[in-house]
């Protein structure tokens, strides 16, 4: 998909040069640690480019290979991104056969990259759902990165939170059977002992390997969560912005973040609340 020596490219370069003192700036006010996105728009991306889907899916990696690197320039240390629901297996065939073509080959770039720059990759949702070949790929990848604490991304495949909420859920209640305890909960005088508290299912999500996000980013127009992250959502800063994922770039990245910083001082009251 890409050229390893296009993607040292990137790293390096005047380009690179300015972007770091852009950045340098930037890093002035809070820099959030947690970035989430909905990468939304690469069919529309392909049919006002007229080109066909799977070129603009292609689009969409390199746009989500630029985000990595700037977030890694800007010091941002985790990086989530929707990359197919569960929902999305209702597409047509080939199409859903296309991204999971794609998916293979973003794997093998992501296992190039997490050596270059020490990534931790983690893929998050039901990864049964996946082909055998790319759940090997995938698991191997995340074992052998698990060391790798720097900078950590993690892309949602065969992801909803509806699914992860069950997931945790159940892995909570088969953790207190194994350990003898049962899940219904007993009387303790007046008091009612809850058995599956909300630190045991928070230890089972997907996502308990990064923080709550601090900034949601959709691209697209639209500011539907689509069933991502609902559950980590009680105080981030959600941005919309109305261009299609593929012609998402540095600038949009710089005024998102210029953006939650203006707001910074309220959402941290906020998370103190909480």
């Amino acid at each position: 998909m890409f050229r390893e020596d296009f993607i040292i490219h990137i790293f390096s370069g005047w380009r690179s040069f300015l972007r770091k003192c852009l950045f340098r700036v930037l890093r002035v006010g809070p820099i959030p640690s947690h970035i989430a996105v909905i990468m939304d728009g690469n069919r529309r991306y392909a049919k006002k480019k007229k080109i066909d889907d799977m070129t603009g899916y292609d689009a969409g990696a390199l746009a989500l290979l630029h985000l990595i690197i700037y977030c890694m320039e800007l010091g941002v240390k985790y990086v989530t991104a929707y990359a197919f629901s569960i929902d999305n297996f209702r597409r047509h065939p080939e199409e859903v056969q296309k991204i999971m073509d794609l998916t293979m080959e973003s794997v093998m770039l992501l296992t190039w990259i997490s050596k270059l720059r020490t990534v931790r990759v983690h893929f998050a949702g039901n990864l049964q759902l996946l082909s055998a070949d790319i759940q090997v790929a995938a698991k191997r990848l995340m074992e052998s990165t698990a060391g790798y604490n720097n900078f950590v991304l993690t892309i949602c495949i065969c992801y909803t939170c509806s699914e992860e909420i069950l997931h945790a859920v159940e892995e909570s209640c088969k953790e207190k059977w194994d350990d003898g305890i049962g899940i219904i909960g007993y009387d303790r005088g007046n008091d009612y002992e809850r058995l599956i508290k909300v630190v045991d299912i928070e230890k089972h999500m997907y996502m308990a390997i990064a923080p709550e996000p601090d900034i949601l980013i959709r691209t697209g127009g639209e500011y539907r969560l689509s069933n991502f992250l609902v559950w980590q959502s009680s105080c981030y800063h959600l941005s919309s912005l109305g261009t299609v994922w593929p012609e998402f770039g540095v600038f949009h990245l710089v005024w998102v973040v210029l953006d939650f910083q203006q707001n910074y001082h309220y959402f941290a009251k906020k998370k103190m609340q909480l």
